[in-house]
């Protein structure tokens, strides 16, 4: 069964060492779903500009619908200035007042959630006051199965009030190992410990399930139901990790929509990961019969002691 998900927030180019890629969470998730053969679109908004022109040529020759993407005529495409450390580790520098910034509440948009099965939103584009109010219509049109918040903690673009406000509206929860422990400091949770801070989480809010990225690791879940699992990862050769995060949440979303147990989703959002860290950049292809022998043959990666 296809699934038509819809993610909103960002589409931007990452301004790698390497040279500039399309990237943005959202954008890379909704390319993602796309991949691997469901109805991926993307509420967001670009400049009339060179860099805008140019993303949604990408987007629709990646077969994304550009529909729901807007034309900003005075601020510039988003942009990230993206480095990288010598074990490969992204920093980023987001250059504010850009097109993503200023999403308006279109009527297309609005009727796009609530066709959706699933929505897809962030903490990034919520810095501005008229994307986060624009958020705020999009979840309340939003009648499909199941909301996730990829929560992205970059610097100056959140607030805990964000964060806060977006749990209070989310069924699944999907952070990375670091992000969940400044999730927890700047909560007052009063926990430290990976496991710990996803029952906190889940004692605090009404998420369903709590999803933790552990990079080579693997991921651990939650549930409001008590259980626990555990995934490993998969080894790769480490090109960058851009996107690979927003891929895991992808074939995440796709699994439990169609139906699979968590693990087994858990599972398959540690392959696609590792397929796209073997690569450099956020968007580059990932083959299906690459994926698939990954989940077949894939070595697995190294396993948190914590677990």
């Amino acid at each position: 069964m296809s699934h038509t998900i819809l993610s909103y927030g960002e589409v931007l180019w990452d301004l790698l060492p390497d040279g500039p890629m399309l990237g943005g969470a959202p954008c890379n998730f909704a390319y993602r779903v796309n991949e691997l053969g469901h109805r991926g679109l993307i509420g967001s908004r670009v400049g009339a500009d060179e860099r805008g022109e140019e993303a949604l040529r990408l987007l629709a020759a990646a077969g994304v619908g550009t529909a729901l993407i807007q034309r900003d005529p005075t601020r510039p495409t988003g942009t990230v200035r993206v480095s990288l450390d010598e074990g490969r580790n992204p920093d980023y520098l987001i250059v504010p007042e850009v097109a993503y910034d200023a999403i308006a509440a279109e009527s297309a948009l609005l009727e796009a959630a609530g066709r959706a099965d699933c929505l897809c939103f962030g903490t990034l584009i919520q810095r501005s006051p008229v994307s986060r109010a624009t958020l705020a219509a999009v979840l309340e049109r939003f009648r499909g199965k199941m909301r996730i918040l990829d929560v992205n903690l970059r610097k100056d673009c959140w607030t805990p009030e964000t964060v806060r406000r977006s749990l209070a509206h989310a069924d699944i929860l999907k952070l990375n190992d670091g992000e969940a422990r400044a999730l927890a400091d700047a909560l007052r949770l009063g926990e430290t410990e990976i496991v710990r801070i996803a029952k906190a989480l889940l004692l605090e809010t009404r998420l369903s399930t709590v999803v933790i990225t552990l990079g080579p690791a693997g991921c651990f879940a939650a549930s409001r139901k008590g259980w626990t699992e555990y995934a490993p990862g998969f080894a790769v050769d480490l090109a960058d990790p851009v996107g690979s995060g927003d891929a895991f949440t992808a074939a995440f979303a796709v699994a439990m929509l169609d139906g699979r147990k968590v693990q087994d989703a858990c599972r398959h959002g540690n392959a696609l990961g590792a397929c796209v860290a073997a690569r450099h950049g956020p968007t580059a292809p990932v083959p299906a019969e690459e994926l698939e022998r990954m989940l077949r043959e894939g070595t697995p990666g190294p396993k948190d002691p914590r677990f």
